[in-house]
């Protein structure tokens, strides 16, 4: 086989990679199915402009509504849209988070049939008594309500379970009933002021009952205390108008007491917002600093819930007056200066981007080493560089805007370190080819940032959390994220980009695509070496600084916790690749399939130990992730075992020309 063949092999072998990657990500979630929803109408975009930015308390946090709306979504399921039609065969709307949370608020009709729920195994629905669709699909409020009650029977059984010791159905039937139980608590926060309330003792137009607005009878609490406190003083029953009227108030509290926190407290030393039912009780009760603040927010929102039945121009002025007095305090309590940014991150969808500017990169990296030293291929490493660079600049922008929005440096749980990774590696690996300008290292660039940014796309989706929320305690210094943690990241991408020269060593040799240049062998063994005197520094200065931060933190250097140990394995495993190196043990080959082998120590201590759910550092637990560290795993042991085999092979070869040349001088 000649070397173009061999060539155009080993880029077919990438995108069979590419695409197994993408279709592991695809397959995540089911199809998009299309429901049709008769009636249905987009909410308009300058309504959607509007609500974008409204603040709200989710996690720990302030953020723009339409955060909440997106993590919400995806919790529940699993995608960031929607399909829908208005008619059978109509025109297709896509529904994004925002617009769903809206409908979820404000159009419940229309939300109640939307496929918001993903159901993993369709034998969860036999068991509650619902006819199921395919084994994997989405379903409707509407169409899971006749099993809701049976759900949260065997949840709450399932949940009396130790977690270790639940089965993969029993974790799904838990999950499903939270979900369901979320989906509830949203519907429920507009539910109370769009309806009002029903007076017994006044009689409405033909005898139907007079309703009344829950901020007009939160105005009289007052006087409602004093009738409760006199019957409570004449030991009589209290009137039937106010016990129906008091049930009703406490049944709607309680419905809106969960799905939004979006009304910011009086008193600045106060960090927890409040809902619209924490708003109803507190004042019910005579519980609040803020009466008159009450009442209006209340007001506000009974405006807001009807207005939608006049026009959306009327709702979309109703919601302006109410964002316009929650931004107000927000602003004067310093929690407001962050929302609109992060709103325009999530936006932008810098990432996606990011992926498309490596995707287009590895095409044109392949295209760049078919062609070798021609003309074509150096126009096409010009493309690999734009690309690349392109890349980089999508990844390091968010990463600014995320620190800038969480006010801390860029690494605090599983997802910053894989974009922070991510851009490391390529500025490590653009480093290298600047110093060796062989092109093994500018191909490699966009091939890794686009391997780890549908990492980190795969993770966000299968962990479907926030991971701008606050950290735990014990990580809440800036001082030590910005020395010990983003130290000891710099050295899991060092130790990564080590990995991936040894990879590439061992594909070309291996494949013989290198064409026996001896140049190329030596500038790959020289940056392998580099790269892992560089690992070694950082992991070390970063198990130090760790040390250090522990001692201050739990009162002891050294405690072999799991994630400590795992740093030590990185400095042990660097430390032997230095001595076998200078030793004479390992050779061109042998530093290279032990480079290849960094990868697995790395991924353990990065990734694998966080899978443990054991010891201190238990901020890093995940619950998703085994999949990806053993296909890791499983790569790195095949590139090993391949290795071994073209040495073996190539010794042979080697050992035959030899002979031959031996036979021939004895001939002769």
């Amino acid at each position: 086989m000649n070397q173009p063949a061999r060539w155009i092999l080993f880029g077919l072998g990438l995108l069979l990679f590419a695409l197994a990657l993408y279709k592991t990500y695809e397959n995540t979630t089911p199809p998009k199915e299309v429901r049709n929803i008769p009636g249905y109408q987009a909410w308009e975009k300058e309504t959607l402009e509007l609500a974008d930015t409204i603040p709200v308390q989710d996690g720990g946090r302030i953020k723009p509504l339409t955060t909440y709306a997106g993590f919400t979504m995806l919790r529940l399921n699993g995608e960031r849209s929607l399909k829908l039609t208005a008619e059978e065969g109509g025109e297709e709307i896509r529904l994004k988070p925002l617009a769903w949370l809206m409908d979820i608020y404000f159009r419940p009709q229309y939300a109640l049939q939307m496929p918001s729920f993903r159901i993993e195994d369709s034998e969860i629905l036999r068991a509650v008594g619902v006819e199921p669709g395919d084994r994997r699909d989405r379903y409707s409020y509407e169409e899971l309500e006749p099993g809701r009650d049976r759900l949260f029977e065997l949840a709450t059984g399932y949940g009396k379970i130790e977690a270790d010791r639940r089965d993969p159905m029993e974790k799904q039937v838990i999950a499903l009933a939270t979900n369901i139980q979320t989906y509830e608590q949203l519907l429920g926060v507009f539910g109370m002021a769009r309806a009002g309330l029903i007076m017994d003792s006044l009689g409405g137009e033909g005898g139907a009952p007079k309703r009344a607005d829950v901020s007009s009878v939160m105005a009289t609490a007052e006087v409602i205390q004093g009738v409760l406190q006199r019957s409570q003083a004449e030991k009589t029953p209290i009137p039937t108008h106010v016990q129906n009227l008091l049930e009703q108030v406490i049944q709607g509290a309680n419905a809106s007491k969960f799905g939004l926190f979006v009304f910011p407290p009086e008193d600045a030393d106060d960090s927890k917002w409040l809902s619209p039912g924490e708003r109803v009780m507190n004042m019910m009760q005579m519980n609040t600093r803020e009466p008159e603040q009450s009442v209006e927010d209340i007001a506000m929102m009974e405006t807001v819930s009807r207005s939608l039945s006049e026009s959306e121009a009327a709702f979309r002025k109703s919601l302006g007056e109410l964002k316009d007095s929650v931004v107000a305090r927000a602003e004067a309590r310093g929690e407001y200066e962050q929302v609109p940014l992060e709103a325009d991150y999530y936006r932008k969808n810098w990432f996606l981007y990011a992926l498309v500017f490596f995707l287009i990169g590895t095409l044109l990296a392949i295209g760049m080493w078919m062609t070798g030293q021609s003309r074509a291929g150096n126009i096409l490493s010009v493309g690999v560089w734009l690309t690349s660079l392109a890349g980089l600049i999508y990844v390091i922008i968010p990463i600014v805007k995320r620190s800038i929005i969480m006010q801390r440096p860029p690494v605090g749980n599983l997802y910053d370190t894989i974009i922070f990774i991510c851009a490391a590696v390529i500025i490590f690996g653009a480093l290298i080819e600047w110093l060796t300008k062989r092109r093994f290292a500018l191909g490699a660039l966009p091939i890794a940032g686009a391997v780890l940014i549908l990492l980190a796309r795969m993770f966000e989706v299968g962990d479907a959390k926030d991971h701008m929320d606050p950290l735990v305690a014990v990580l809440r210094s800036n001082y030590w994220l910005t020395t010990h943690v983003i130290c000891i990241v710099l050295g899991y991408a060092a130790g990564l980009v080590t990995a991936l020269l040894g990879m590439i060593y061992v594909l070309l040799r291996g494949l013989r695509l290198d064409g026996g240049d001896k140049d190329l062998r030596r500038s790959l063994t020289r940056a392998v070496y580099g790269m892992v005197c560089l690992t070694l520094f950082l992991s070390l200065v970063g198990t130090v600084l760790g040390g250090i931060w522990a001692n201050d933190s739990w009162g002891r250097f050294w405690g072999w916790d799991p994630k400590e140990n795992g740093a030590l394995l990185i400095v042990l495993a660097n430390l032997a690749i230095l001595h076998g190196r200078l030793g004479g043990f390992l050779r061109e080959w042998g530093i290279h399939l032990a480079a290849i082998f960094m990868a697995a120590i790395v991924t353990f201590s990065w990734w694998g130990v966080n899978l443990l759910e054991t010891g201190l550092h238990s901020y890093g637990f995940s619950e998703g992730g085994h999949l990806y560290t053993w296909m890791l795993y499983g790569i790195v042991g095949v590139l090993i075992l391949f290795g071994l085999i073209a040495r073996a092979v190539e010794n042979a070869g080697k050992a035959k020309v030899d002979r031959v040349k031996e036979l021939k001088k004895a001939e002769g």
